[in-house]
């Protein structure tokens, strides 16, 4: 598929816009695609392609504080009130969405389950995160995001550096305009990542201590087919931290991604899009 994305616009509760690409015919049966923290929508292109491709319409949304969404002035970055955004994002669709989220997003995807009264999308899917997780893997994740929140960079090259020595499993990007979708040039020539400060300055959503028997308590809760994607090389879900989920969602499936990380959708993404779309067409 090589249309242009067409740009979504929702409106939360609170007063923010939320953005999103769409992917495929509007009419089609939707899939809201949320990103990790410090991710934009842009972390999606591929996989909701090919969902579009497969007959959905692939949505992928920038969450509050993120890409071209709204910033919340109020600082409001509570892990409950990215699952109410998704609540109300999912109820501006035409009908349920699945729901596919990875990190930050799928505890989105999780909590909105827990919050609305009654399931808010058909299906679930989480990429790489459960209720308990690795607390030095989610210290890596906060220590790189907050890692040149002030200064920024000074290039692009500089960018891809960080990011190379973050994730030294995946081979640097001769080519680094792409982190355009992820930076943006600020007025004193210092490029910056595109989310709020904020969004880290207070308990930080991507590794804050949230309760797990809270999120324990949701996952207990679902009843929507549920899928759980784990890259293998994973620093934050170890084995058996999925199995753990797996006990609390009896009727989950479960797929375990090789030669992926925690951003299990930029690693292998052909493996990934594969096991979602095989979710979706026959959970």
């Amino acid at each position: 598929m090589s249309e242009a994305p067409q740009l979504l616009e929702f409106q939360t509760s609170d007063g923010l816009t939320l953005r999103a690409d769409g992917f495929g015919d509007p009419t089609a049966p939707p899939v809201l695609l949320q990103h990790g923290g410090g991710q934009t929508r842009h972390a999606w292109g591929g996989t909701a392609r090919a969902l579009a491709d497969a007959g959905w319409f692939g949505i992928a949304l920038d969450l509050r504080g993120h890409g071209d969404s709204d910033w919340s002035s109020a600082g409001d970055y509570a892990f409950q009130r990215f699952g109410q955004d998704t609540v109300e994002v999912a109820a501006q669709l035409t009908r349920p969405p699945a729901l596919v989220g990875a990190s930050l997003g799928g505890l989105a995807g999780l909590l909105a389950n827990a919050i609305a009264p009654a399931p808010p999308g058909s299906h679930l899917v989480l990429v790489d995160v459960t209720p308990s997780m690795n607390a030095a893997g989610v210290d890596t994740i906060k220590s790189f995001m907050a890692d040149r929140i002030d200064e920024g960079f000074g290039s692009l090259e500089e960018a891809a550096d960080a990011v190379a020595r973050y994730l030294p499993h995946r081979p640097r990007p001769k080519d680094v305009s792409g982190l355009e979708k992820n930076l943006r040039l600020r007025e004193d020539g210092r490029w910056r990542w595109h989310w709020d400060p904020g969004f880290m300055r207070r308990e930080g959503p991507e590794g804050s201590p949230i309760e797990p028997d809270a999120l324990k308590q949701a996952a207990r809760g679902l009843t929507v087919p549920t899928l759980l994607v784990r890259g293998r090389m994973s620093e934050l879900v170890e084995e058996a931290h999925a199995q753990e989920f797996l006990e609390l969602v009896p009727h989950a499936e479960y797929v375990d991604v090789s030669g992926a990380g925690h951003m299990v959708a930029g690693d292998r993404n052909d493996a990934f899009t594969e096991a979602v779309t095989s979710f979706l067409s026959t959970g």
